[in-house]
């Protein structure tokens, strides 16, 4: 495994599984309804990388989603994705002439998979046009510009919501909702990790200046979440710690990162994230009651976990589609937004700037800032 993609891209046994029960709060249910082909929502994807096919062969199996543009800076690309993926040219775009997608009805909803560094621009772009709005995460380089996105989206009266697969993924849904239900009891301690040996040192996760970091800001949004999802409650402060084998590779951009997270109710959680081995991507959570572990916890699929009580029983589904499914869910039916909004990735960058700074101060304790 030495890329991001392998790390991620254990795809889903069970695509088109078993309807699952109502919305659990904090974590999105996926869609039941069926909705006419004329009433779908029609999106584009900016930005063609590895995972913007991912999530185009996901969205074949969506209900209500359907894929209908793409924004793209490679010329290259636009023949091979119209005839793998029907699209239709005027509903091609590039980065030079995206305003013009305002005039275009056949689009309600841009997905925003461009490098780290770019989300910020492009979303700003996007809302300017009119045009709902979904971005890969990290949601930006730090809170200040995650801000900024929401005030956009808001402004321009369009939704924002950010790539959290997870959120309506069934195993993650499930330990979520025991959590809730206090079958673990208090929450006592958590525990995670996500990482990869990264490979080829000329891509852009390695230079700062597109990807804002290196393994924090990429596979660490995954120990923030999983900690904030595990506990339900809002970190107050940081401690965090690098380290770097290799300086030359990662001169830009940090390698490993252990970080732990502070509660309100005085819960720590452990974290941490890598891009210099495999074999990381677990999450256990413990409890008066009971525990919970996830292994695989974070990658596409399958997700694994068991309890103190038993294996975890939920279907295997594909994430791109569940994600996209709930999404147009909220917004075309009106339900209420699933907890993947600009606000729940603001709550991650918040942390995320904390770690940064107690990195600069050599792991001093930094309390989040709101």
């Amino acid at each position: 495994m030495n890329s991001r993609r392998d790390f991620l891209q254990k795809l889903s046994l069970g695509i088109g599984a078993a309807t699952l029960t109502d919305l659990t709060p904090g974590i999105a249910a996926p869609v039941t309804s069926n909705v006419p082909a004329d009433k779908q929502l029609r999106v584009a994807l900016m930005g063609l990388g590895g995972y913007a096919d991912i999530v185009a062969r996901g969205m074949k199996e969506c209900k209500t989603a359907r894929l209908v543009g793409i924004v793209t800076g490679t010329p290259s690309k636009i023949p091979v994705w119209k005839q793998k993926y029907g699209i239709e040219d005027k509903n091609v775009y590039n980065y030079e002439n995206l305003h013009e997608i305002k005039n275009n009805p056949d689009i309600d909803l841009v997905y925003v998979i461009t490098p780290n560094s770019l989300h910020h621009k492009h979303v700003l772009q996007v809302a300017a046009a009119g045009k709902h709005v979904v971005c890969e995460k990290p949601v930006a380089d730090n809170a200040k510009q995650a801000r900024e996105m929401i005030a956009a989206c808001e402004k321009a009266n369009v939704k924002f919501y950010i790539g959290y697969r997870l959120h309506f993924e069934p195993h993650t849904k499930e330990l979520v909702r025991m959590r809730e239900a206090g079958e673990f009891g208090k929450i006592m301690h958590v525990n995670n990790y996500a990482g990869f040996k990264i490979g080829d040192p000329t891509q852009w996760r390695l230079k700062k200046s597109l990807a804002g970091g290196g393994a924090m800001m990429d596979v660490g949004v995954y120990s923030t979440n999983g900690a904030r999802y595990c506990t339900g409650e809002e970190p107050i402060w940081v401690t965090a710690q690098e380290s770097k084998t290799d300086p030359v590779k990662f001169k830009d951009v940090d390698e490993t990162v252990t970080f732990q997270l502070g509660f309100p109710s005085g819960i720590i959680a452990n974290c941490g994230c890598t891009y210099n081995f495999n074999h990381v991507e677990m999450l256990r959570l413990m409890g008066e009651k009971g525990w919970a572990e996830m292994n695989p916890a974070f990658g596409y699929g399958p997700i694994r976990g068991t309890t103190h009580k038993a294996a975890i029983d939920q279907p295997d589904v594909n994430h791109q589609a569940y994600q996209m499914d709930g999404i147009a869910d909220a917004i075309l039916n009106g339900k209420p937004d699933p907890n993947v909004t600009g606000e729940e990735g603001l709550k991650d960058m918040l942390v995320i700037d904390a770690v940064y700074e107690s990195l600069r101060k050599n792991g001093a304790k930094v309390f989040i800032k709101k």
